[in-house]
């Protein structure tokens, strides 16, 4: 079986995974291709809405106990998948069992919490979206899959009029399961997740600067998480809640990130960036090769139990440079400006907001978003993130954390209403062992932490940050990257 839990980035939706016709014998670690000799397996899944993005405006007032409840809803659909699994041949046998016993529970306990929502909301003196409740069902479908990631018809799970409407969701494929370590199996990735770089044309493209450019850019210095600060929080969407991302993260800068931080936490925290008033925190999802090796978080949530297995790479560098806009200057970032880049619910949700970025030391001009790339001899796996460089000029979060934030557009200029403010990039580098990929099948994977459902696809990349520069640090940077200068 597949192991996946369904905690979406935005909450309450997701697409979980299992295969109901895969036998123990097949759970080989060297397989995560085709099952058994080849032969197509048959993956059913649960298909449900997702709430978080149905609610762009939520009050403050609210926001903390509509965060919960989205919280509260990703553990109902985790736990709807694993009853699935525990009864994998009687699903298989039954689809009325599935109907009756995992997917009558979960529309229950997700209308109420659908509900409660909706009070939260109109308490606080906001409008929820009208019939909310039509997010409550999710329904089940059932793929032939030999492990390519294309788009199969399926019944649509019913949405609110006024949410809108997610890209259709690609079939999830059938990938056999590496053996169990704490209670799970993993799903993914397939051979077809991995390219040859060397395959891949030239394709990277930047906007040409104008004459007014803000062509300076101002590095921070923060590590490479040495001391291994992980854990599998998410303060930005699930404040509060342990275990709210469903998946590790490795953390540089603010050394004081977890579920439970506030904005004093991180302005009173110690920071691993060389300059002191950069307190900002910075966080991205663990690479893992799956060598076998049972990591410190085998038996954990975030980790073994929820199908993130293997062992973790070590960042070998990590850069952190904030860059200006082609078309102008740029303005000065708010303090505790949240920003969440990437999606990742990006193979369920569709690539809206996917921002995935894929290359290899000496080949960065070519970039893969929906597969890993495999690198020659001598050459490292490279990860890059472009933050959104737009602002609304007035929140440092938004309801679902996206729209108080914009990318430009092709040209670079920023959409109306927004602002140009110092746009974050960020390159990681690793030391990867190379797949090995023949007759469909992938050994010495590597992959992306992330939401077990998800199937650990390389488009679920992404990266968080949150702005804790001093006021006095910041207008140094943003002066700099106005007047063309490089500063550290």
């Amino acid at each position: 079986m597949t192991m996946a839990s369904a905690a979406l980035l935005l909450g309450g939706g997701g697409l979980v995974a299992v295969n109901v016709h895969a036998q123990a014998h097949e759970e080989d670690s060297a397989d995560t291709g085709r099952q058994g000799g080849g032969a197509v397996a048959k993956t059913t899944t649960i298909d449900c809405p997702d709430v978080g993005t149905a609610l762009p405006d939520v009050p403050g007032g609210a926001r903390g106990r509509v965060d919960g409840e989205l919280a509260a809803m990703d553990t109902q659909i985790t736990r709807a998948y694993q009853r699935l699994a525990r009864n994998r041949d009687t699903a298989a046998q039954d689809p009325g069992w599935v109907r009756d016993s995992v997917l009558g529970p979960l529309k229950a306990k997700r209308g109420a919490a659908l509900d409660r929502i909706g009070q939260d909301i109109r308490r606080s003196g906001g409008s929820a979206p009208r019939r909310l409740g039509d997010l409550a069902p999710c329904t089940q479908r059932a793929t032939d899959d030999d492990g390519a990631d294309s788009p199969a018809p399926a019944t649509p799970a019913p949405s609110a009029p006024s949410a809108p409407s997610a890209p259709s969701a690609p079939s999830a494929p059938s990938g056999s399961s590496a053996p169990p370590q704490g209670g799970a199996a993993v799903g993914g990735p397939v051979a077809a997740d991995f390219q040859d770089i060397t395959t891949v044309r030239p394709n990277v493209q930047r906007p040409r600067a104008g004459r007014s450019a803000s062509t300076g850019t101002f590095t921070s210095a923060c590590g490479t998480n040495a001391g291994k600060l992980r854990n599998s929080d998410n303060v930005i969407v699930a404040p509060g809640v342990t275990n709210g991302a469903h998946h590790m993260h490795d953390y540089v800068g603010n050394q004081s990130n977890d579920a439970f931080a506030t904005n004093d936490t991180f302005a009173g925290a110690a920071t691993s960036c060389r300059d002191q008033d950069d307190r900002s925190t910075y966080y991205w999802p663990v690479l893992r090769v799956q060598d076998g090796t049972r990591e410190a978080d085998a038996d954990r949530d975030g980790g073994g139990k929820e199908g993130n297995i293997g062992r973790i790479l070590p960042v070998r560098s990590a850069g952190i440079t904030f860059v200006g806009s082609p078309r102008g200057k740029v303005a000065a970032m708010p303090r505790f400006l949240r920003i969440i880049t990437g999606d990742a619910k990006a193979f369920t949700n569709g690539t809206a907001n996917a921002n995935a970025h894929w290359s290899c030391t000496g080949f960065e001009n070519r970039q893969l978003t929906d597969k890993y790339p495999i690198c020659p001899r001598g050459s490292k796996v490279v990860r890059s993130f472009r933050f959104q460089s737009c602002w609304n000029g007035r929140d440092t979060d938004s309801a679902n954390h996206r729209t108080h934030v914009a990318f430009a557009d092709a040209r670079g200029a920023c959409p109306a209403g927004f602002t140009a403010i110092p746009q974050l990039t960020m390159r990681l580098v690793y030391d990867v062992p190379a797949p090995r990929v023949a007759n469909g099948r992938v050994t010495n994977a590597y992959a992306v932490d992330g939401f077990p459902e998800q199937l650990h696809k390389p488009v679920t990349d992404h990266d968080d940050f949150i702005n804790v520069f001093s006021d006095r640090l910041m207008r140094r940077a943003t002066d700099c990257i106005n007047r063309g200068n490089r500063c550290t």
